[in-house]
């Protein structure tokens, strides 16, 4: 496959609203791009409103944390983060029968190195159908890999992208039964199954392009989004959500077990109910 390369600005704004005046607030936003081996980052800022210092580190998972902390009233709150970044394209893909097999795999260094992404979550956890659905497949197949994508290939088939069909706290269970969801439950599934079975799995979030032949300088609604990757000797990324491996229409934020690791806004805070939160997300291709 032709690996190719993109430039793309983001524009990631969200915030919340409140019901009256918050005294204070402790928040983190994890809306920075990573530099790593199919991206570069060539800008990341954060900004935010009311004004407050913020100071950056990388949490247990790897993923670029910006933390601040907001001490005069305020009735809303709002987080905007800008960033470039240079993607590639998939590059080499692993073949049907590539990475390691069943018995290495199940085998204690592979159990202790991994054994984090191999636990339920409370997003993750699957019932009885689901988990005879993964051993079924994970059966059919000679490799760990090709496991992994006849799962991807399975809940693609069943589950239906509907936006607005579920929201943040909708776990994989409920997505399978409605047979809807989006990128976040249909990640989740997939994660899920993956375990289930003995494969590592970890939930990626960052955003997607929508256009695969967008045109330069044209600035379109984007969207956060949701993935997952598998380890079969090696990590492979794949979007479940659209069936295609991850190229350079994607933007990695984070990683971790699932969506509660990974979330673009969340804090505590003394004062009124939460009455709602906002998110706009444009993203520009600039080459």
């Amino acid at each position: 496959m032709t690996v190719g390369s993109w430039r793309l600005k983001i524009r990631h704004q969200t915030g919340f609203t409140y019901a009256g005046n918050v005294a204070s607030s402790y928040n983190e936003a994890r809306m920075s791009p990573r530099n790593e081996a199919r991206q570069a980052v060539l800008e990341a800022r954060v900004e935010v409103w009311p004004s407050a210092r913020t100071y950056r580190y990388e949490d247990y998972w790897g993923t670029v944390v910006t933390a601040f902390d907001v001490h005069t009233a305020h009735d809303s709150l709002q987080v905007t983060a800008i960033s470039t970044v240079e993607t590639l394209g998939p590059g080499d893909q692993l073949a049907t029968n590539d990475g390691i097999g069943w018995a290495e795999l199940r085998g204690p260094e592979s159990l202790d190195r991994w054994y984090e992404l191999l636990l339920p979550t409370p997003r993750t956890a699957l019932d009885e159908e689901l988990t005879g659905l993964a051993e079924s497949v994970r059966d059919a197949q000679p490799t760990p890999h090709a496991a992994a994508m006849a799962l991807c290939e399975q809940v693609r088939d069943e589950v239906e992208y509907a936006s607005g069909a579920t929201g943040v706290q909708t776990d994989a269970v409920q997505a399978w039964r409605q047979r809807k969801g989006v990128c976040q439950d249909i990640s989740h599934l997939v994660v899920g199954l993956l375990r289930t079975v003995g494969i590592p799995a970890r939930y990626v979030s960052g955003y997607l392009h929508p256009a695969p032949d967008a045109a330069i300088g044209d600035s379109v609604v984007g969207q956060s989004h949701a993935w997952v990757e598998w380890w079969v000797g090696r990590w492979t990324a794949f979007d479940p959500t659209n069936g295609v491996p991850v190229g350079e229409r994607h933007v990695v934020v984070g990683r971790g077990r699932e969506y509660g690791d990974v979330p673009p806004l969340k804090g505590v805070y003394a004062g009124p109910a939460n009455t709602g939160q906002g998110v706009e997300v444009t993203i520009t291709r600039l080459r």
